[in-house]
Parts: structure tokens; C-alpha cells; sequence
């Protein structure tokens, strides 16, 4: 008597985990153990604000972008504000900067009661284009806020030689762009000042927020501490209305740990970035998508690597890696000179053609140091298959 068969149980075809746009725990756990024990250093000397660690991490950050000075700020966004309040910003002021970018460049301006003034940018680098921003000098202008977007330096010997030619001051938003240079010269070293943030997301990201601003003024670095604290120097002795925006021991120590593989991690960002272009650099893909342009000296720490998704395709080549579980964004969606909080500065749509087409168009792809070749490759798959798909469709 034969033993019946039994029909084995079909087994389910095993899905490949999601490829994340960003991974910060991939970054922080090999460092674990250096990092808690760098903040239970803290925590056992009870100096949690202006403790070594902050002066330690200043002098390093300092060094790395070739200046005198560096001062530990609660964030990037205060960075950028106690610049401003720095130079005496307010009222009846006007600030040329880009639209596209984030909300903080803009914010900062707007919190004094001074008016940002909203330019246009180059369409390959997304940065400012200096152009635009000498049409748009007034009397009423008294400093220029270029942002080295995505990791990229902008134009700064067009942007300084307009300031200097109008009297104004530069303030670097190197939020994104920590390490990079211009023309052989670190990012916050080209304006007056240069502002950084360390948000968990940045290059060089902390436990939370943090920020820091790059002088070569020392009356002004000292300045620029006063306004941190209050505005008071000594203690109880009020010479400004500042803020209380201190970079604590903790934040500091934990990036203490990260500054030094800051370079480590660039390279591998640029690494991704080789690749990406090598693999799209075809007919097919570029009908669909445009990779990223590095400008002539500039090159970039690829905070972002963000390609161009033209004839209205981006939100479906989107929605394409998002069926295939492939982080994605769009940075930026909605400029900053169309926000509904600036519609009393009156812009239209259509003011700032070069901006409003990126916002239309731009989409980030994973490029983090921890990303696997294997999980990159899944990316470049993916986006292949779109554009033969569109080709595909389009030709039908």
C-alpha cells in the first residue's frame, strides 16, 4: 500500500527589507559604546553646559573649516538667527536668499521683523544665482544668506564680490555642507560668518539639535557668545536681549566622537554619488531624469543626492520606488516665496521660474555612508525599470 502524497505547502517568496532614504542607526550604533561613554563623562562631571567638550568640539569645527573661531549654538536655525542678531538685523532691513531651500534661512530673517528677499537659482546646482541676486540689491539690502544646498558650495567669489561692491555682509547657511569647499577653501570660511547645523540628519549629525557659527572676527566671535547666553557678560550683566541658545556638553561630546570619521563618511556619500551617475548615464534613463552637477572647484559632501524628474513624471517615479519600498523625498516641494506665511511679500508664481521648476522636479535618493551596495543597486534597478517603462509608455 503506497503512503498518499501530500502536497508540500507553496512557500511565500521572501520580500527584501525596505531600502531607507536615511539611516542614522546605522551610523550611531558601531559608536555606541564610545558614545555613551563619552556622555557619561558628562554626566559625572555635571558640567552639562560649557563644559571641555564644547570648547574641544569648537576648536576642532574651527580648524575644519580654516577660521579663528567656532561657537556652539542650540541649533542650526539659532545659528543662523544670533548671526543676524549679531550684525543687528531688523527692522527695515532686507536680506537677498534662496526660495529653495529650507524654511530656517528665510525664518530667521523674518523672526527680527527684517524682510528676506527672495532670488532666484542656477539651474544645474540649485544654488543662487549671483545675477539675480545683483538685480535685486537695494538701498534697504544689508547682507546676502547664500546656502550651500545638498552639500554644494555656491558661487561665493560672484556672492562676495557683489557684497563687497554693496557694502553687505555674508552669512554662509552651511547647514547641509559641513566639509565641503570652494576653489580649495572650506565652506564656512568664504562669508563673515558661516552657520551649521549638526540635526541628526546632517553629515555630521548629533543626538538631537545642535548648530555652530564660524568666524574669523574674534570681537565678533565674542559677540556671537554673548548673544548665546542671554546676552549677558558676566553673569546677571545685560548688554543685549539675546537668546538662551547654548550647545550642551552632551550634544558636543557625542560629536566629538563623529568629527573625527566626518571625512570617512563623505567619501563614502561621494562614492554612492560615482555610482549613481556611472549607472544613469545612459539615453534611456536620461529621457526620464537628470543627475546632479558638480560646478567647476565645488565639489560636493552629497548631503543629498537629488536628480531632476522631468515632464511631470517625478510624484510617479516616486510612487514607483515607494511600490518597491525605496525611501525617496522631495526636497523642496512648496518654495519659500510661495508659502502662505510670505504671501504678504507679495510673490507670484512665476516670479522665480528656475525655483518654482526644481520644486516641480527634484527628488532625493538614499545616499547615506551605511547604504550597501546591494541596497543600491535595488535603487539603480528600480529607477532603470521606471524609465524603460516610461520610454515604453511614451512611445505608445
Amino acid at each position: 500500500m503506497t503512503t498518499p502524497t501530500v502536497p508540500l505547502k507553496p512557500q511565500a517568496t521572501p520580500q527584501p527589507a525596505p531600502v531607507p532614504l536615511l539611516d542614522i542607526n546605522r551610523q550611531n550604533q558601531p559608536l555606541r559604546d564610545e558614545i555613551l561613554a563619552a556622555i557619561t563623562e558628562v554626566v559625572d562631571s555635571g558640567a552639562f553646559l560649557k563644559g571641555p567638550a564644547v570648547r574641544q568640539l569648537e576648536a576642532e569645527v574651527a580648524q575644519m573649516c580654516g577660521v579663528d573661531h567656532a561657537v556652539g549654538c542650540a541649533s542650526g536655525s539659532d545659528a543662523l538667527l544670533v548671526a543676524l542678531m549679531a550684525l543687528e538685523i531688523g527692522p527695515g532691513d532686507e536680506v537677498i536668499l534662496p526660495s529653495f531651500t529650507f524654511f530656517a534661512t528665510a525664518g530667521a530673517v523674518s523672526r527680527l521683523g527684517a524682510t528676506p528677499v527672495f532670488a532666484d537659482i542656477l539651474p544645474d546646482t540649485f544654488n543662487l544665482d549671483p545675477a539675480d541676486v545683483a538685480r535685486r540689491v537695494t538701498r534697504a539690502t544689508k547682507a546676502i544668506i547664500p546656502v550651500h544646498l545638498f552639500g554644494q558650495s555656491a558661487d561665493m567669489d560672484a556672492i562676495n564680490a557683489i557684497a563687497a561692491d554693496n557694502g553687505l555682509t555674508v552669512i554662509e547657511d552651511a547647514a547641509q555642507a559641513i566639509g565641503a569647499t570652494y576653489q580649495g577653501h572650506p565652506i564656512g570660511s568664504l562669508g563673515r560668518m558661516g552657520c551649521i547645523s549638526f540635526y541628526p540628519t546632517k553629515n555630521l549629525g548629533g543626538m538631537g539639535d545642535g548648530g555652530m557659527i564660524t568666524t574669523n572676527d574674534p570681537e565678533l566671535a565674542d559677540r556671537l557668545r554673548v548673544f548665546c547666553d542671554h546676552g549677558q557678560e558676566p553673569r546677571y550683566y545685560h548688554h543685549f536681549v539675546g537668546l538662551n541658545s547654548r550647545l550642551d556638553t552632551i550634544q558636543a561630546a557625542a560629536l566629538r566622537v563623529k568629527v573625527a570619521k566626518l571625512a570617512g563618511y563623505a567619501e563614502a556619500r561621494t562614492r554612492h554619488a560615482a555610482r549613481y551617475d556611472a549607472a544613469f548615464d545612459n539615453s534611456a534613463i536620461g529621457a526620464v531624469l537628470t543627475t546632479p552637477i558638480e560646478a567647476q572647484g565645488c565639489p560636493s559632501v552629497w548631503n543629498q543626492y537629488t536628480v531632476r524628474v522631468a515632464e511631470g513624471r517625478r510624484d510617479s517615479l516616486q510612487h514607483w520606488l515607494t511600490e518597491r519600498k525605496i525611501g525617496s523625498a522631495i526636497y523642496y516641494p512648496v518654495p519659500l516665496h510661495l508659502q502662505k506665511c510670505f504671501a504678504n511679500l507679495g510673490y507670484r508664481r512665476g516670479d522665480l521660474p528656475n525655483t518654482e521648476r526644481a520644486a516641480d522636479e527634484v527628488l532625493s535618493l538614499p545616499i547615506f555612508p551605511e547604504l550597501t551596495h546591494e541596497e543600491q543597486g535595488r535603487v539603480i534597478d528600480a529607477v532603470s525599470a521606471y524609465a524603460a517603462f516610461a520610454t515604453v509608455r511614451r512611445a505608445a
